[in-house]
């Protein structure tokens, strides 16, 4: 018997469905039956027709305000099953636990994604003053101690690259928000090992990371230690936080395979 080409077993309207999908992109957040329309070389009646059953799944929602439509609920929730199943989720998650336990502050587990940190998990600490969780967030690079962490380790002419196409935006009064003042933070990062964000993204928000390394000695990710500034004082953070943020980014790096 002739094994037939998997090719031939592809279901068109899945396919439109799943290419309707991926339009849902880097800074893409909505797009109208229009667009989706021209995008997809479909016909407007096909598009509302997929719209219609992803929409019917969770897969979609329409934004009542602009008539347009973005990703819905189950799109989040099939991204991070995904996420769970990644060997540095489930090295990190007790990693997570036991600094909240030494601590009890937030601890998270993050990526560096297109000029972005991503935070991928979290273990919140059981005190009433916290700060919101941000897993599944994009947040800009610049001004959060993760992304610095992954800057901070990147070549010179990665870095130039970087930030020739970056726009540097002042969301609080301590935001570094000039090329050669975030040159200078990063060199810093990169002498001590780790990372301090001194309310640069959120006011009232401190946050301090270590990067993560696998057995190829690439940062792959960040783990970092958040908390309202009143908690995070400068004596606290050189005496307890940033020894048990490095000791964690160890660690965990260890975990992945990295040689000490």
């Amino acid at each position: 018997m002739v094994k037939k080409d998997k090719s031939e077993y592809i279901i068109q309207a899945v396919s439109h469905a799943l290419d309707l999908l991926e339009q849902f992109h880097d800074d893409v957040d909505e797009l109208g039956v229009t667009e989706l329309s021209k995008r997809l070389k479909l016909h407007k009646n096909n598009v509302f027709r997929l719209l219609a059953t992803l929409e019917s799944r969770g897969y979609i929602e329409q934004n009542k305000a602009t008539e347009n439509y973005r990703l819905g609920l189950k799109a989040l929730e099939l991204g991070q099953t995904f996420i769970k199943q990644m060997g540095l989720l489930r090295q990190a998650k007790p990693i997570l636990e036991e600094i909240v336990e030494d601590c009890n502050e937030t601890a998270y587990v993050a990526i560096y994604k297109e000029h972005h940190t991503v935070y991928l998990d979290v273990v919140e600490t059981n005190l009433t003053v916290r700060v919101v969780s941000r897993v599944g967030s994009r947040l800009p690079a610049y001004c959060t101690a993760a992304g610095k962490v992954h800057m901070a380790f990147m070549t010179d002419e990665e870095l130039d690259d970087l930030l020739s196409n970056l726009k540097l935006v002042q969301h609080t009064p301590s935001t570094i928000a000039d090329v050669d003042g975030l040159k200078a933070e990063l060199a810093k990062v990169r002498e001590l090992g780790y990372a301090f964000d001194d309310e640069e993204l959120d006011a009232g928000v401190r946050c301090i990371a270590a990067p993560i390394r696998d057995y190829t000695r690439r940062i792959v990710g960040a783990i970092s230690i958040s908390g309202p500034s009143m908690r995070i004082s400068n004596e606290r953070s050189e005496q307890e936080l940033v020894p048990l943020v490095l000791k964690a980014g160890t660690d965990l790096s260890t975990r992945l395979g990295y040689p000490l």
